[in-house]
């Protein structure tokens, strides 16, 4: 039995955090009528992480709900470079990054999409064939003033760090997107909403009614930490940072990773990447926080739901085995000290963070295990000295009896 318009407007907007405007889709969805709704991915680089899936499970939201997904590459626009966040111009990408990341983030989208309802387009089949008169014509229909209120530009403004004139220009880029297609609807980021306005202001500057924007929570990196008023506070999911879980890595690794995180983040990862229902993961935390429940269980149930997501059950059940024969207590021992450091900064060195754990006398000697092999975090041998651990849970060996598990925070 097909959903009913109020009640596909509740499950879309669940978990949104800007939706402009909601009654517009609600009237856009009784009109009957399958709604084109996009989102572009800009392929400056070839893999998607966990922090892209948040995006893509609202998209799979409309999907099923039947209306047509149309998942942008943004091979015109990655060769300007989004702003977005940047203190400065961006490296421009080349030809050959462009189409290898077009190729596989198609590919890891699918993943979630259905491939047979999701129309892939390229957005250089139409900015690609625009002239200099066409971006003129676009340009006027936009104000500096207006795109001077971009909290990057302004910022950057008032530093005198450089603009340059091409940055101005991908946002109306962008936006065009939606005028060609358009689109009853944009999604995007928590960063993109200056981006997605700009899509609003040109459907209606060429006589289009103009698109529903609908923002989705930016997913912070394996390394944040969670503040005593509860606040989330760290850098977030990049490649480039080294704090992502990618959606095709092993899953050895993905799971590894996933229980790194610390007990606060994992339930923002719960809440933006589980398909648990709210009601049941809000008992499991009150499980853990009542001590009924083991937080070291409660994270392996969303590792393992995440592995099985992109690898199947059983490569999750494997994957589950494999680290738990790393850390079951026949072979780790039973009387292992724990110790919880607080850290400044982004990391700590390890051979500083096996002095004040006490497992080593000092720095250096640290460094001296290291150097000889003899030190394993999580189970895996470690040889470079100048190797960092960020904030997190680890079970370190540094010889064959001194073992610690450390909470770094």
């Amino acid at each position: 039995m097909p959903m009913d318009p109020e009640a596909q407007v509740e499950l879309l907007t669940d978990g949104a955090v800007d939706v402009e405007r909601r009654e517009e889709l609600l009237a856009r969805i009784r009109s009957g009528r399958p709604l084109r709704v996009k989102a572009g991915f800009d392929p400056t680089r070839p893999d998607l992480h966990l922090g892209h899936t948040v995006l893509l499970h609202k998209m799979q939201q409309f999907q099923r709900l039947g209306h047509e997904i149309v998942f942008i590459v943004g091979d015109f626009t990655a060769r300007i470079g989004d702003p977005t966040g940047r203190s400065k111009t961006r490296q421009v990408v080349t030809e050959d990054e462009i189409e290898e990341g077009a190729r596989t983030y198609q590919e890891q989208a699918f993943k979630i999409l259905d491939p047979d309802k999701t129309r892939v387009v390229r957005n250089s089949e139409w900015l690609g064939g625009m002239s200099f008169a066409d971006v003129i014509r676009l340009a006027g229909k936009y104000t500096l003033a207006r795109m001077m209120e971009r909290d990057d530009f302004a910022k950057r403004w008032s530093e005198h760090a450089a603009i340059s004139l091409h940055e101005l220009l991908y946002p109306l880029a962008q936006g065009y997107d939606s005028v060609h297609l358009e689109c009853d609807v944009e999604l995007g980021g928590t960063d993109q909403l200056f981006n997605l306005l700009v899509g609003r202001r040109l459907m209606r500057e060429h006589g289009l009614a103009p698109q529903i924007v609908m923002t989705t929570p930016i997913l912070e990196g394996l390394n944040a930490r969670v503040e005593a008023d509860g606040r989330v506070v760290g850098d977030k999911m990049s490649k480039s940072l080294d704090n992502y879980v990618g959606i095709t890595e092993p899953p050895r690794t993905q799971l590894g990773k996933l229980m790194s995180i610390s007990d606060g983040l994992m339930w923002r990862y719960y809440q933006l990447l589980s398909e648990l229902p709210p009601a049941e993961v809000a008992a499991l935390r009150a499980s853990c926080e009542s001590g009924e429940t083991n937080p070291r269980d409660a994270k392996l149930r969303l590792a393992k739901e995440i592995v099985a997501r992109y690898h199947g059950a059983e490569a999750a059940d494997a994957a589950e085995r494999e680290w738990m024969a790393q850390f079951s207590r026949r072979e780790v021992p039973e009387d292992m000290p724990e110790v919880t450091l607080t850290i400044e900064g982004e990391a700590l060195w390890l051979p500083k963070a096996l002095a004040d754990a006490g497992v080593v006398k000092s720095s250096s000697e640290g460094r001296r295990r290291i150097q000889a092999g003899a030190v394993q975090v999580d189970g895996e041998r470690v040889s470079d000295p100048q190797t960092k651990l960020r904030r997190g849970d680890y079970v370190i060996k540094a010889g064959k009896r001194a073992w610690v598990s450390l909470h770094l925070r």
